[in-house]
């Protein structure tokens, strides 16, 4: 299993509570914390299995996600109100504003065949930009919505749906910010 949990400052919510780096191969992991006792190599203060073989043994691991796109956000409400809200799919066409986008930004190309207008839509996008799933890019939106989440049978990386419907909305709340801030700025001035 497998939870990642967003933060605009993972650091500060980390400093809240007792916790262990888990380990990835031989470092340590970029997200993974674990809050119950594991083996701990007590000079790195990190978990001494990896992650996948601590999964097999029955610990468990939360990713915490430093997120930053989130700290413009100023409350639960507003957040709520940056999910509900309708983004402008078409600056999904516009380099300078994909530039600025979480997760996308390098994807310009994608998102512009595409033309995704949905939530659904943008996160078949997210997945497409993975190895597994890249031949889809060239497909129509029937096929790629047909294909997309199945799992496939080799090792390639891939993006679950779950992830990638979060990642959707997470770039959502991005646009809608964006817009809230070129819209705020504006009238300021």
């Amino acid at each position: 299993m497998d939870i990642d949990i967003d933060f605009s400052s993972r650091d500060a919510a980390l400093k809240l509570f007792k916790h262990v780096p888990a380990r990835l191969q031989n470092r340590k992991h970029n997200t993974g914390v674990y809050f119950h006792k594991v083996p701990t190599d007590p000079l790195k203060n990190v978990c001494t299995i990896d992650h996948k073989a601590a999964d097999d043994a029955g610990y468990f691991k939360l990713d915490f996600l430093n997120v930053s796109i989130y700290k413009d956000v100023r409350s639960e409400d507003h957040l709520q109100q940056l999910m509900d809200r309708e983004p402008i799919w078409d600056l999904l066409q516009h380099d300078e504003f994909i530039s600025k986008l979480f997760h996308v930004a390098e994807h310009s190309d994608v998102l512009k065949k595409l033309k995704p207008d949905t939530i659904e839509k943008l996160a078949a996008v997210i997945a497409i930009i993975r190895p597994a799933k890249r031949y889809l890019v060239n497909c129509t939106w029937d096929q790629i919505l047909k294909e997309v989440w199945v799992k496939p049978d080799n090792d390639q990386y891939f993006f679950k749906k779950a992830h990638a419907i979060a990642y959707s909305h997470a770039i959502v709340v991005q646009m809608n910010l964006l817009c809230e801030q070129l819209h705020t700025g504006a009238s300021n001035e």
